[in-house]
């Protein structure tokens, strides 16, 4: 009797621990799915940088701040980094057909500069000081280089720092909920084991073998 109690005891943990690993297990795969697909393909083209051709696109333009504005145009505090005035900002905007958002641009008595990195490309903005001169150019790397960025948060911003944070923590759960599951059928799958063994070692000898 006492031993069909414990068996049930044990059946009834499995099954508990069996039922709570498998929803974490399905719930975080399904949360980073389109992530663990994205970084893969991505962990591909990285490696494989040098042997993709890129044909970076260049675009550039030129505009001349009106002689009143310009004139007003001055660092708040006279710092040599401020973000750009609101007036100069949506003129800028309005002028050039494109989004600046809110850089702190570099002030000097000749110029002012705004780096204007994004994924897969970058841009730049400077104005002459105190003729108003403008010249933008950007520099498009095409659909690869974006994705790229994306798996590197290269010039990505805080939500997609935020999101990799998120999908993280998803691989992590998704890979440890694995682990217990495979502990748990492993009774049954001899092999279990030295696949996870293979899986540990043959990194570990490439990197002690192959990498210096």
């Amino acid at each position: 009797m006492d031993k069909q109690s414990d068996r049930f005891l044990e059946q009834k943990r499995r099954s508990f621990w069996l039922k709570h690993l498998h929803q974490w297990h399905w719930i975080s795969s399904a949360i980073c799915l389109v992530g663990m697909l994205l970084f893969a393909a991505t962990g591909i083209t990285l490696n494989h940088a040098s042997q993709i051709e890129a044909h970076p696109r260049v675009v550039s333009k030129e505009a001349q701040v009106p002689a009143e504005l310009a004139r007003a145009l001055a660092p708040e505090g006279g710092a040599d980094k401020a973000p750009l005035p609101a007036a100069l900002r949506q003129w800028l905007e309005a002028q050039l057909s494109i989004a600046i958002g809110d850089p702190v641009a570099e002030w000097s008595p000749d110029e002012i500069y705004v780096s204007l990195p994004r994924p897969g490309g970058d841009a730049w903005l400077s104005v002459e000081l105190p003729d108003g001169a403008v010249k933008y150019e950007s520099t498009d790397r095409g659909w690869i280089s974006y994705f790229n960025d994306l798996h590197k948060g290269r010039n990505t911003g805080e939500a997609w720092k935020w999101f990799l944070d998120v999908f993280a923590v998803a691989c992590l759960v998704f890979c440890v909920t694995g682990f217990f599951l495979l502990q748990i059928h492993s009774r049954n799958r001899p092999v279990t084991w030295p696949m996870v063994a293979l899986g540990v070692a043959v990194p570990l000898f490439l990197a002690f073998v192959f990498i210096h």
